[in-house]
């Protein structure tokens, strides 16, 4: 048995979507917020909480104030980024109810289209009323 889950997600996006987001051809398909992607993510923490196994998220998506409530929505309780990302991180989480973020989650995680999935992840921020981070 593992100890801990530590999902990678730019990896993690890149292989799902077999898109190398450093080839300039084929980067601007590179979508974090696609269903499948999200999909993984979420199967694999609630296989951690199943398990009583914490989940870490490590990549962009970790240091980035517009995926928290999605995260924290989904269960994620540990995100790994750089120290300069961590304020506006934090800001993010008190802005948050973790009620609401979940209620958020099982709505975008219906959803089979990753722009409307970010419609719904940014009408969700504007409405925390605080100013895009």
């Amino acid at each position: 048995m593992s100890d801990f889950f530590a999902i990678g997600t730019n990896d993690l996006t890149m292989y799902t979507l077999a898109i190398d987001r450093g080839d300039e051809r084929v980067a601007a398909l590179y979508e974090p917020l696609h269903p499948a992607v999200l999909r993984l993510i979420q199967f694999t923490v609630e296989a951690g909480l199943r398990y009583r196994i914490p989940v870490s998220i490590c990549g962009e998506i970790a240091g980035d104030p517009r995926f928290v409530p999605l995260l924290l929505g989904i269960g994620v309780r540990e995100l790994s980024m750089s120290a300069p990302k961590l304020p506006s991180v934090k800001e993010r989480i008190r802005a948050l109810s973790l009620t609401e973020a979940s209620r958020r989650a099982r709505t975008i995680m219906d959803q089979a289209d990753a722009k409307r999935i970010g419609e719904l992840l940014d009408d969700f921020i504007a409405n925390l009323g605080v100013h895009s981070i």
